[in-house]
């Protein structure tokens, strides 16, 4: 018999009635409805976040309401990031060819950057998938993380990930082969206290 452990969060050690409130309290994660595409144009439109995503900057909503009603609203785990409930980016795993393992994605509006939101989306992440996809199998999340991204590669290290190594030219991406750190996140590993 196999034994798993969902995720846990390290106790917070702080003194009674002192606590405050984190960015991690402002962030939720919920499934995308088609009227967010208008939310996701801010950041699917950007040059500077679509840098690093397989995409092109979409020039206008259709094209985005088409792969928000094909791709993602059926996708098995895509999820809405959002602060104070507005729509500012999104997370998704993404199921591999071995049931134990799938891989993190994840986009935020510029405006949000620098500012622990990606953090503290991908921390509720993998409490989230953990909790639903463990019973199916889950015990990795992979995230890999092109080697000209530090930003992207800090948020992994502050969710908890560990790095493995770099994967060399892995990654075919925008017209060049690229290099990419592979991180991973086990279902026994221990998810960081909030910042």
């Amino acid at each position: 018999m196999e034994v798993t452990a969902t995720p846990r969060i390290q106790e917070a050690k702080t003194v009674p009635g002192t606590a405050k409130a984190t960015v991690d309290d402002e962030v939720t994660l919920r499934r995308f409805e088609l009227t967010d595409v208008d939310a996701m144009m801010e950041w699917a439109s950007d040059p500077q976040v679509a840098a690093f995503c397989r995409w092109e900057p979409y020039a206008s909503a259709e094209p985005l309401l088409e792969f928000l009603r094909d791709a993602v609203l059926p996708h098995p785990w895509y999820r809405a990031i959002c602060v104070s409930g507005a729509v500012v980016g999104a997370v998704s795993l993404a199921p591999t060819p071995e049931r134990c393992r799938w891989e993190l994605g994840y986009v935020l509006a510029r405006a949000h950057w620098g500012k622990g939101v990606a953090t503290a989306a991908v921390r509720r992440a993998l409490r989230d998938a953990f909790a639903d996809l463990e019973p199916e199998g889950l015990r990795r999340v992979e995230a890999l993380v092109d080697v000209g991204n530090p930003a992207s590669q800090r948020v992994a290290e502050k969710a908890g990930f560990r790095r493995e190594g770099v994967l060399r030219r892995h990654y075919w991406h925008k017209g060049r082969a690229r290099d990419m750190v592979m991180y991973s996140f086990l279902s026994s590993d221990l998810l960081p206290d909030p910042e």
